[in-house]
C-alpha cells in the first residue's frame, strides 16, 4: 500500500503526539524543569487537537490494514485528547512547587511523559480496524498506567495498587490475546470485517464463542466490569489523583470505543448467548457498584464503584448494538468524562503527594464550602450530574440511555437502570450534605493563589460551565456526536 500525503495528514494527530513524546524525552534528558516540561507536554496535546481538523478532511482513510481514519475515530481521539490535557493540568497542581523538601521533586517530570504515551496508545486503539491493532493499542495505554498508578512510590497504597493493577492487567491481557488466537483461527483473519463477515457466512461455531468469550473477559477487565472489577476501589484509592482521573476517563473511552467498533463493523459476533451474557454483566454492574459505593467513606472508592455502576448504564447502548447505540455511546462517554474529570479534579486540588495520603476521605471535605467555596460548587455540580439530575450533562446522557433501552424494549435493563439510579441518588446526595455541614473553628478562605492552581481551578470552572451548559443546550454536542457516527 502507497503512502500519500493525505495518510500523512489523516495520521498527524497520532505523529503530533508521538512528536510531543521524543521531545519531552529529549528535554527532561538536558534539564529537569517541572513547568517547562508541562508546557511542552501541554503544547503538543494541544497541536494534537488542532490537527483533528486538517484529518477530517481525509476521513474516512484506511491507514494500513491496522488503523482506519474516520469521523468516529477523530471525534475519540479529541475526547481522549481533552480528558488528558485536564489531567495534565490538574498533576502539574497537584505535584506543585515547592515540594523539593520531599525528595521527590526531581521525578515529577517523568509523568507527563507516561500521560503522552498512554494517549498515544488511546489514539491508535481508537482508530483500529484490526485485532492487532487493537492488541497494540491497548497495551501502549495500559503500560504507561502501570508506572502512573505507582507515581507515588513513597506511598504503600500507591505502590500497591500499581502491582495489582499490573499483574491483573497482564492476566486480562492473556485472555485477550488467546481469545483473538482462536477467532483467527475460525475466521483466518484479524480485520474487523473480514472476521465479521467469515462468522456471518460460516456461522458461530464453539470455537468463536469460547474467543469471543475470552475476549470479553479481557476487555471487561479494563471496563471494571462485574465481576472483573475487584481491582478498580483499590486502584482509585492508591493511585495519585489525577492519574485516577485519567484512569477513570481516557482509558475506559478508548477501550469502550473500540469495543462498540468491533460490534459495529462485525455485527456477527452479536446476539445470542453473548448478548444475554452481557445483559447478566450490565445489571450486575448497575446493581453491585451502587449498592458498594453506599457505605464507602473514601470519596476515591465511592467514584470507583460508581465508575462501575455507568459502565453498566453505557452497555444498555452496546447490547442494542442498532438504532440510537452509536450516538447514545458517544453522548454518554462525553458526558460522564466531563463529570468525571471535574469531580477527580476537585480531589487533585485538594491533594498532595507528599502528605500521607490523597485529601479522598469524606471527613476532609465537611464543611468545605466555608473553606474553599468554589471547589464546592464544582463538586457538587459533578455529584448532581452524575446521579442524573436535570439540567446536567449526566441528564442528556442517561436519558439517551433509557431512550435506547425503551426503543429496544431492553425492560430488565431498564428496571436495573432504575432502581440503580435511585440507589446512586443516595450517595451521591450524601457527599453533597457532607459539604455544606458546619463545622465550629472554620474560617472562610479560598484554594492557594499560585499559577499553577489558577490554571487548574480555570479548568474546573470551564469543566462545571460545560456540564451546565450541555445540560441546558445539548445541541452542539449531538452534533458532533451524530457527525461522528459509524
Amino acid at each position: 500500500m502507497e503512502f500519500t500525503l493525505q495518510h500523512f495528514i489523516a495520521l498527524l494527530p497520532l505523529l503530533a503526539i508521538c512528536t510531543s513524546v521524543v521531545v519531552v524525552m529529549l528535554a527532561i534528558a538536558w534539564r529537569r524543569d517541572h513547568d517547562r516540561t508541562f508546557i511542552l507536554s501541554a503544547i503538543g496535546l494541544n497541536l494534537a487537537l488542532l490537527a483533528l481538523l486538517p484529518a477530517l478532511d481525509t476521513a474516512p482513510l484506511e491507514v494500513t490494514q491496522l488503523l482506519l481514519i474516520d469521523r468516529f475515530a477523530l471525534f475519540y481521539s479529541g475526547l481522549l485528547l481533552v480528558a488528558t490535557l485536564a489531567c495534565m493540568t490538574l498533576a502539574h497542581a497537584y505535584l506543585g512547587e515547592g515540594n523539593d523538601r520531599a525528595g521527590f521533586a526531581g521525578n515529577r517530570d517523568e509523568l507527563y511523559l507516561l500521560l503522552l504515551l498512554s494517549v498515544a496508545g488511546g489514539v491508535v486503539l481508537v482508530s483500529s480496524q484490526h485485532l492487532a491493532g487493537l492488541f497494540i493499542g491497548l497495551e501502549l495505554l495500559s503500560v504507561p498506567v502501570y508506572g502512573l498508578v505507582g507515581y507515588a512510590f513513597f506511598h504503600k497504597r500507591s505502590l500497591e495498587a500499581s502491582i495489582k493493577y499490573m499483574v491483573l492487567s497482564a492476566a486480562s491481557s492473556a485472555f485477550l490475546l488467546f481469545g483473538i488466537a482462536l477467532l483467527y483461527a475460525e475466521a483466518g483473519s484479524l480485520a474487523f470485517d473480514a472476521i465479521g463477515a467469515s462468522l456471518a457466512a460460516h456461522g458461530s461455531s464453539p470455537l468463536v464463542q469460547a474467543g469471543i468469550g475470552l475476549m470479553l473477559i479481557g476487555l471487561g477487565f479494563k471496563l471494571s466490569l462485574v465481576p472483573f472489577h475487584l481491582w478498580t476501589p483499590d486502584v482509585y484509592e492508591g493511585a495519585p489523583a489525577p492519574v485516577a482521573a485519567f484512569l477513570a476517563t481516557a482509558s475506559k473511552v478508548a477501550v469502550f470505543a473500540v469495543l462498540l467498533r468491533l460490534y459495529q463493523m462485525s455485527p456477527a459476533v452479536q446476539g445470542g448467548w453473548l448478548n444475554e451474557g452481557l445483559t447478566l454483566i450490565a445489571i450486575a454492574s448497575i446493581l453491585l457498584g451502587n449498592l458498594l459505593a453506599l457505605n464507602q467513606s473514601n470519596l476515591k472508592r465511592l467514584l470507583g464503584y460508581s465508575s462501575i455502576a455507568h459502565l453498566g448504564y453505557l452497555l444498555v447502548a452496546l447490547i442494542v448494538g442498532d438504532g440510537l447505540a452509536v450516538e447514545t455511546a458517544g453522548v454518554y462517554l462525553a458526558t460522564y468524562t466531563l463529570t468525571s474529570l471535574g469531580a477527580f479534579g476537585v480531589i487533585s486540588l485538594m491533594s498532595s503527594p507528599f502528605k500521607e495520603q490523597d485529601a479522598d476521605t469524606l471527613y476532609t471535605y465537611r464543611g468545605l464550602f466555608w473553606r474553599r467555596p468554589y471547589l464546592t460548587v464544582v463538586l457538587t455540580l459533578m455529584m448532581l450530574s452524575l446521579a442524573g439530575i436535570p439540567l446536567t450533562a449526566g441528564f442528556i446522557g442517561k436519558f439517551y440511555v433509557i431512550a435506547t433501552g425503551v426503543e429496544a424494549k431492553q425492560w430488565w435493563l431498564l428496571g436495573a437502570l432504575i432502581i440503580g439510579s435511585a440507589i446512586g441518588l443516595f450517595y451521591y446526595l450524601r457527599v453533597i450534605v457532607t459539604l455544606f455541614l458546619p463545622q465550629p473553628g472554620l474560617h472562610r478562605h479560598d484554594a492557594p493563589l499560585d499559577w499553577s492552581q489558577k490554571a487548574s481551578g480555570l479548568v474546573l470552572l470551564g469543566i462545571a460551565a460545560l456540564v451546565l451548559f450541555i445540560g441546558v443546550y445539548p445541541q452542539p454536542l449531538l452534533a458532533l456526536v451524530q457527525g461522528a457516527g459509524l
